[in-house]
This record gives C-alpha cells, sequence and structure tokens, in this order.
C-alpha cells in the first residue's frame, strides 16, 4: 500500500473521515451516514470503494428498530495507515542505553535483539543458493516496514532498501541500529553480512552478502 495515496490528504477526505470513525468500532450505514452527516447511498459508495480497496470489511450484522443492519470494521490491513510511536521509543530507549553501557556493551544487546528477532529463520540446508537465502532476507526487512530487493552488482550480491529503510526514523541519531540490521541479515542467511548504508535525512540500506563466509 502506498503511502501517497493514504497520506494527511486522505484522512481529509470522507473515505478517510470513515476509516477514522472505524477505527473506533464497527458501525453500519446508517451510523455513519448519522455521524458524518452523509447520506446513506454516500456511505455506500464510499464503504464499497473502501472495501475494494481492502480497507474495510463487513463484520456481521446490528440489530435495528425495524431490520437488521450490516455492520463495517476495519480490515487488519488498513491499521498500517495510522502512525504508530515505535520509532520514539526506539530512540529514547537508545538514548537510555547509550548512558548506562559502553559501546561495545550496546553492541552485543543489539546483536542478541538481532539473534532474537532472526529466530528460527536461518536455513539449516547448507546446500541453499545465496538466491534464496537473500529473499528470505528480503521476507524479514519487509515485515519490519522496509522495501528491500535482492540486486547483483558485478561479482556481489546486495541487499537495497532504497528510500524504504525499516529504521528511517532512528538510524540518522543512532547510526548503531544498522549494526542490528547486519546482524540480523547474516543471522537469517547464515553468511557473513556487511552494511554500506547511507544515513542522514533520507536513508538509503545497502547490505553486501559475502557468499563464501558461512556463519
Amino acid at each position: 500500500m502506498e503511502s501517497t495515496k493514504f497520506g494527511q490528504t486522505f484522512f481529509e477526505s470522507t473515505r478517510g473521515k470513515i476509516v477514522n470513525r472505524l477505527r473506533r468500532g464497527a458501525g453500519s450505514v446508517d451510523d455513519l451516514a448519522q455521524e458524518l452527516g452523509l447520506t446513506d447511498n454516500a456511505v455506500r459508495a464510499h464503504l464499497a470503494t473502501l472495501e475494494r480497496d481492502g480497507l474495510v470489511e463487513r463484520s456481521g450484522i446490528i440489530p435495528g428498530l425495524r431490520k437488521p443492519h450490516t455492520a463495517y470494521q476495519l480490515t487488519d490491513e488498513a491499521g498500517h495507515l495510522f502512525p504508530k510511536a515505535y520509532h520514539t521509543l526506539l530512540n529514547q530507549l537508545l538514548i537510555v542505553l547509550k548512558n548506562r553501557l559502553d559501546a561495545r556493551q550496546l553492541q552485543e544487546i543489539l546483536s542478541e535483539v538481532a539473534r532474537q528477532l532472526a529466530g528460527d529463520r536461518k536455513s539449516s540446508d547448507l546446500n541453499e543458493s545465496i538466491e534464496s537465502r537473500a529473499q528470505r532476507a528480503v521476507a524479514v526487512m519487509e515485515e519490519l516496514g522496509g522495501v528491500a530487493i535482492p540486486e547483483n552488482d558485478v561479482d556481489k550480491l546486495l541487499i537495497r532498501s532504497g528510500s524504504g529503510c525499516p529504521f528511517a526514523d532512528t538510524v540518522s541519531e543512532h547510526p548503531e541500529i544498522c549494526c542490528l540490521a547486519e546482524t540480523l541479515l547474516s543471522e537469517i542467511t547464515g553468511l557473513e553480512v556487511r552494511e554500506h548504508c547511507l544515513r542522514g535525512k533520507s536513508p538509503k540500506c545497502t547490505f553486501e552478502i559475502i557468499p563464501e563466509k558461512i556463519v
């Protein structure tokens, strides 16, 4: 889902207002029409579009005075539309850790977090291709909110996230987070991974997979 399609302008639109209302709980066409000052037909048309976009779904029946009404609720996918405070919490956590730990201790903790995140995703197949390993690493990056692609560069295999760094709101202040990502990808691929990230206002992730170095 593209953020440009569902940005602030979207929430100022009628459909955006319906989504915000349904965030508080399921509602019928009548509920939405009354609360938003719309006609029933207008609400139905907007709900049809939101259903098509995968943001709203029918969730059951609400009893009415004369007849029951269909209830609508947000889909799980719609949850990605709303801002999260994760980066704020992560930034503050890293500030506290830096104040209490030296660089080596901080790195040990971040590496342990990476190993925990990797979990059982590390392949036990020693013959698994480097391309397959890279695809699994890309899938995890995308689960974390990034946009990553494997890319062959002469004799190297890289994982690039372009402008979709999953830690974009944190890495400019805490570049150590790139080491966490490096360890995470290394754990998942079972190979040595080296980060070559560009940091700044628009961070871009680049990780090089070293195929001859199994970890």
